[in-house]
């Protein structure tokens, strides 16, 4: 069963490669500039994140230290164009905060921690749920971590390959135990699955011409009949 699922996601993935070629992510200027994205991201679009750290960038913020020098107001008055700017900037700083202390600011001496360790120590700072930790592991860190959202689920519900349980964990482990632990794949494969969902596999799905409809989803095969 388990090498018949990990073909099956294999083959997924070489249809979503093939239509939608290399995505590149994740969109930034370094690794840090990653995890500030993917704490601003959360129930936002990416365009308005986007926006949001150009303004922390043009202000020259855009450091552990210089965002730490940050009065909150100011903070969220930067980050204002990703939504929730009050709240995010709590979760920022204290992100920052806690990086500085336990990290002294260098990256290349958190992503050294055993990938595990390091993930149950992000999952402890305020605001930083397992997609984010995920994220920051996946984008920033180059760890085999498979990063699961909602147009994963989505998306994967409609193909008719969902694990027993409905948790984020379940998801998770059924691409961890079914694809080599290959952090570009995972980078690869999630980003498509993004592109996924937001091309063709929407909340309305436009099954017509999606690379998938024809010998994968069920969505699409009901449409048909």
């Amino acid at each position: 069963m388990g090498e018949a699922l990990g073909r099956r996601l294999t083959r997924i993935y070489e249809r979503l490669y093939a239509r939608y070629g290399p995505q590149h992510w994740w969109p930034a200027g370094g690794p840090f500039e990653v995890i500030v994205g993917a704490i601003l991201t959360q129930n936002t679009a990416w365009t308005n994140v986007a926006k949001a750290i150009e303004n922390l960038r043009a202000a020259e913020k855009l450091s552990p230290a210089s965002l730490r020098e940050l009065a909150p107001s100011r903070l969220a008055d930067l980050i204002r164009p990703c939504g929730y700017y009050n709240v995010k900037a709590g979760r920022l700083m204290a992100f920052v905060e806690w990086f500085g202390e336990r990290y002294r600011d260098s990256l290349d001496r958190m992503f050294s921690r055993d990938t595990a360790e390091l993930r149950r120590e992000l999952l402890a700072v305020h605001g930083i749920g397992e997609e984010t930790a995920d994220s920051i592991l996946l984008y920033a860190g180059e760890k085999p971590v498979f990063v699961i959202d909602a147009y994963t689920r989505r998306s994967f519900a409609r193909l008719g390959m969902t694990p027993t349980a409905d948790s984020y964990a379940a998801w998770q482990a059924m691409f961890m135990d079914n694809l080599p632990a290959d952090a570009p794949l995972f980078n690869e494969y999630h980003a498509l699955l993004v592109k996924l969902g937001k091309e063709a596999c929407r909340p309305r799905p436009r099954c017509a011409g999606c690379c998938l409809n024809d010998a994968f989803c069920l969505t699409a095969t009901s449409q048909k009949g």
